[in-house]
C-alpha cells in the first residue's frame, strides 16, 4: 500500500501529540485545534494505516504496542527532519554544521580543546555546543540525538551506540597539601590503610568504580569511604579540608587551584580510558566527517 499521498507530517504530529499527552483535549489544546478535529483526524490515521494506535477506555487513553512502536519510530523521523531543515538553515548562512558535544570534565583537559583546534582548522565554518554531563545523561542524550557526540568513562554502551577509545590514563592519589605522605616517601597505598577516602560515585560510572576498588583490592584492604560524590570540584574541596583523600583519572591535576597535592600511581597496572561514543543512527552530516578528528 502506498501512503504518499494518504499520510502527512500533520497527521504524524497530530498521533505524537495524543502520545505524548495521552489525553485527546490536553493534545487538542497544544495544538490548537479542536478536541473532535483531531479525534477524526487520528481515526482516519488508524484507517489509513490499518492499525489501531489507541485503546480508548472512557477517558483514559493508552498506546497500543503497535502505538507504542511508531511513536519511537516517528520521533526518530521528526529528529532527522528537523535536523535536516536545521542543516539547512546552517549552509544557507554560510555555516557548514553544529555539533553538540557532552564531555565529563576529565576530557576537557586536553581531548576536547585538541579536538576542536582540528575541527577548526579543518572546518572553520563549523559551529558548536559544550555541555559538561555526567556519563549516564551523555548516554541518554546520544540515545535521543539530543547530543551528537559523549566523551565518557565507561567500558560498556547501549546498543545502536558506537564507542572509540581517545585517551588511556594512569591514576593519581590526591592529599591535603601538608599530608605527611609526598612522592619522595611515598611506597604504596597500604601507608594510607587508615585514612579515610573521598570517590567518584558508583553512579558516575560503574566500571570506573570498580577499577578504582581494584586498585584498594590489589593493596589488600578495602577503603574507609567517607564520602561519595560525581564532581571532582567536590572531591578536591573536601580532600583539602582533610575529609579524606581520594584516587582520580591523572588528568584532573589540571585546572585547580587548591591545597591539595597529586601522587602518580604508576606503579600501578590500572588504567582509565575516556571514550568517545556517538550514536549510529545520528545523521548530522558534520559528524561523520568529524569523529575521525580525535
Amino acid at each position: 500500500m502506498r501512503l504518499s499521498n494518504q499520510l502527512e507530517l500533520r497527521h504524524i504530529r497530530y498521533f505524537l501529540s495524543v502520545a505524548e499527552e495521552l489525553h485527546f483535549r490536553n493534545a487538542a489544546e497544544k495544538l490548537y485545534i479542536s478536541q473532535p478535529g483531531l479525534s477524526r483526524q487520528i481515526r482516519q490515521l488508524e484507517e489509513t494505516l490499518g492499525i489501531h494506535l489507541f485503546e480508548r477506555h472512557n477517558r483514559k487513553v493508552v498506546l497500543t504496542t503497535t502505538g507504542q512502536y511508531l511513536k519511537g519510530e516517528f520521533e526518530s523521523i521528526f529528529k532527522d527532519i528537523e535536523a535536516a531543515v536545521h542543516h539547512a538553515q546552517l549552509l544557507e548562512k554560510g555555516i557548514e554544521g553544529h555539533l553538540r558535544l557532552g564531555f565529563i570534565g576529565s576530557a576537557m583537559q586536553n581531548v576536547i580543546p585538541d579536538f576542536l583546534t582540528n575541527v577548526r582548522n579543518e572546518y572553520p565554518n563549523v559551529q558548536y555546543d559544550l555541555k559538561e554531563m555526567d556519563n549516564k545523561q551523555q548516554i541518554d542524550r546520544l540515545l535521543s540525538q539530543d547530543i551528537d557526540i559523549g566523551f565518557v568513562r565507561l567500558d560498556k554502551v547501549p546498543v545502536g551506540l558506537h564507542m572509540k577509545p581517545v585517551f588511556e590514563d594512569t591514576f593519581s592519589l590526591v592529599l591535603p597539601k601538608g599530608h605527611r605522605i609526598n612522592k619522595d616517601n611515598f611506597k604504596s597505598l597500604t601507608q594510607l590503610i587508615n585514612e579515610p577516602f573521598v570517590l567518584f560515585d558508583a553512579s558516575y560510572s560503574g566500571s570506573y568504580y570498580q577499577k578504582v576498588m581494584k586498585i584498594f583490592e590489589d593493596s589488600g584492604f578495602n577503603p574507609k569511604i567517607a564520602h561519595n560524590t560525581v564532581h571532582a570540584t567536590t572531591i578536591y574541596r573536601l580532600v583539602e579540608r582533610k575529609f579524606g583523600l581520594s584516587i582520580v583519572p591523572s588528568a584532573l591535576q589540571k585546572g585547580y587551584k587548591m591545597d591539595i597535592k597529586f601522587i602518580p600511581l604508576t606503579n600501578i597496572k590500572h588504567r582509565t580510558t575516556l571514550q568517545m561514543v556517538w550514536n549510529k543512527k545520528n545523521n548530522n552530516p558534520v559528524l561523520n566527517t568529524t569523529i575521525g578528528l580525535v
